[in-house]
């Protein structure tokens, strides 16, 4: 796989919107996981989607950039690559357009996560006892600052970089290496001081 920019950062909100969608979302991890795709072999590795169906949600992610050709091939046979490593947002944008899409989009991308996860636990007994063991849940109360929290988020960042990067190296996998997605979640679990419950 060729060395991708490390991110891309949505403002529009129509490509917010865009990417919003579950399988365009599933898509772009495909790409970025395995390399360049046809939409041919995309929907085979979705296993919920027509050929018909990738190809265009492909060309949709490709109106807004998250998404190019990758040279060769024709029609639904021409492999498709990730135009990014990662995908970034404003967290909490001024205009209330993207505000608002951002919010769905946020949503969506909580949503997959929970889809992902209890996937995983409904075929767990099938899976190798020492991954089974490795597989994680749990959550940690922490107080902090928002500039602590800021802080805390980057150097997990710092720690996982070294394993994020691997999937854009060209070469072999380390033997055994499986694709695993880290969640991360840091939200305040109560309410802001002065606000009702």
């Amino acid at each position: 796989m060729s060395e991708q920019p490390p991110a891309i950062r949505l403002t529009d909100p129509r490509a917010l919107r865009a990417y919003a969608h579950p399988t365009r979302m599933a898509l772009v991890g495909l790409l970025r996981l395995h390399g360049p795709l046809t939409a041919t072999r995309a929907a085979e590795l979705l296993g919920t989607e027509s050929v018909a169906s990738c190809s265009f949600h492909l060309r949709q992610l490709a109106k807004y950039g998250l998404v190019e050709e990758a040279g060769g091939g024709r029609g639904r046979e021409k492999p498709w690559r990730a135009t990014a490593a990662f995908t970034s947002w404003d967290a909490s944008p001024a205009d209330p357009e993207q505000a608002a899409a951002t919010e769905a989009l946020q949503r969506a991308v909580l949503d997959g996560y929970f889809a992902r996860a209890t996937s995983w636990l409904l075929h767990r007994g099938t899976d190798a006892p020492e991954w089974r063991e490795a597989a994680s849940f749990g959550d940690s109360a922490v107080l902090v600052t928002a500039a602590e929290l800021a802080e805390l988020t980057a150097r997990i960042e710092e720690l996982t970089r070294p394993y994020t990067e691997r999937l854009g190296r060209p070469g072999p996998p380390p033997e055994g290496a499986r694709a695993v997605q880290l969640i991360q979640l840091a939200v305040p679990t109560d309410t802001p001081e002065g606000t009702a419950p």
